[in-house]
C-alpha cells in the first residue's frame, strides 16, 4: 500500500504542478493583454492628436502667362515649340505671396528649364511628370533661397501642355 500511496502522492504533486502552471500562464496572459491594450490606448491618444491636426485647405495660384519655348535639342531637325500654362499648390497664403513676389526669378528659371528639355523624352508620360516634379523642385529652390517663408508648394500642375 505504501508503493500505491507514493502513486497517488506522485500523480496528486504532478497534478498540482500542472494546475500551477496552467495559472501561471493564465496570469501571465492576462498581465501581457493588459500590458498590450495599455499601450494600445495610449498610442490611440496619440493618433486621436494627429487627427485634430487637419491639414490647411489648398491654396491654387495660377500663372497667368503662359511658357512659350522651343527645345534647346531638335527632334529630328525640325523646329520644335512647346506652351504650358501652370498653376502651383501651398497650404498657406504665405508661400503664395512669396511666388508672387518672387514671380520674375520663378519665370526666369521655369523659362531655362523647359528650354533645356529634349522633345522626345517629353511625348511620354514619365518625362512629363520628370518635367513636373523638375519645375516644383526649381521654385521651391528659389523660395528656399529668396524668401523667409516657412514652408514649401506642395505641387506644380500643368493646366496646359502644348508641343508642336
Amino acid at each position: 500500500m505504501a508503493e500505491e500511496r507514493e502513486d497517488i502522492e506522485i500523480t496528486e504533486g504532478k497534478g498540482g504542478k500542472k494546475k500551477l502552471l496552467i495559472i501561471i500562464i493564465a496570469a501571465l496572459v492576462l498581465i501581457g493583454g493588459g500590458v498590450a491594450a495599455f499601450f494600445m490606448m495610449s498610442g490611440s491618444d496619440e493618433t486621436e492628436e494627429a487627427k485634430v491636426e487637419v491639414k490647411q485647405p489648398p491654396i491654387y495660384y495660377a500663372i497667368e502667362e503662359p511658357f512659350i519655348v522651343n527645345f534647346s535639342e531638335q527632334s529630328k531637325g525640325e523646329v520644335k515649340y512647346m506652351q504650358i500654362k501652370l498653376k502651383v499648390k501651398a497650404r498657406s497664403q504665405d508661400v503664395i505671396d512669396a511666388v508672387t513676389l518672387n514671380l520674375p526669378a520663378i519665370q526666369h528659371e521655369l523659362n531655362m528649364l523647359f528650354f533645356s528639355q529634349n522633345y522626345d523624352e517629353l511625348q511620354t508620360v514619365e518625362g512629363t511628370k520628370a518635367l513636373q516634379q523638375a519645375s516644383l523642385n526649381t521654385i521651391n529652390e528659389i523660395l528656399k533661397n529668396e524668401s523667409s517663408v516657412d514652408g514649401q508648394l506642395e505641387a506644380v500642375y500643368f493646366t496646359s501642355f502644348i508641343m508642336q
